[in-house]
């Protein structure tokens, strides 16, 4: 169990420092965005390229932003029972449904995104705008996210499992939003 809870931790740390960058993105977004609107109509110049780096911003938001959430515990969820749960029976759901419904999910959604990319990088696909961007790398996006939300699935019910062997692991407590 103890590889296992290092592997785990190796993963967290990935997707900590990508959750960074993801976060980081959003400011990067708001800054390019801002700045393309400025530029536009002060100077009347735009580029389709600033566009499009604000949209690939937004593919790093969501992609990498999905992994660092799940290891955060703050993905959405309806949680009519599971609040009133005891930490045990908590568990065995986070546990039942990584296996039956997440990594299934992510598997095949990154399977089936694979070609897309290798597709898209084969040719050299360029935005059809004039002063886009090449399209590749933001496609590439898709698959690399749905395997570190993979791999972040597999961390998490790594350490539901040693949690429930009754080792001491620290997991990300779900708060019930407040609204």
């Amino acid at each position: 169990m103890k590889a296992l809870l290092r592997f785990s931790a190796a993963i967290d740390w990935v997707n900590a420092k990508l959750g960074l960058l993801a976060n980081a993105c959003v400011l990067l977004a708001c800054l390019v965005s801002a700045a393309n609107a400025m530029i536009r109509y002060a100077f009347d110049i735009s580029s389709n390229a600033w566009l499009e780096l604000q949209w690939y911003m937004f593919a790093v938001v969501v992609m990498f932003g999905a992994s660092y959430t799940l290891q955060r515990n703050e993905h959405v969820r309806v949680d009519v029972l599971y609040m009133n749960l005891s930490e045990r029976k908590q568990e065995w759901i986070d546990i039942i449904g990584a296996v039956l419904f997440l990594l299934p999910a992510c598997a095949v959604i990154g399977w089936y995104s694979w070609p897309f990319f290798y597709e898209s990088w084969k040719v050299g696909e360029t935005s059809s705008n004039a002063g886009g961007l090449i399209r590749w790398p933001v496609k590439l996006i898709v698959p690399v996210g749905f395997a570190l939300l993979f791999l972040q699935g597999l961390s998490e019910i790594i350490k539901r499992v040693a949690a429930l062997e009754g080792e001491k692991v620290e997991l990300a407590k779900y708060e019930r939003p407040d609204q």
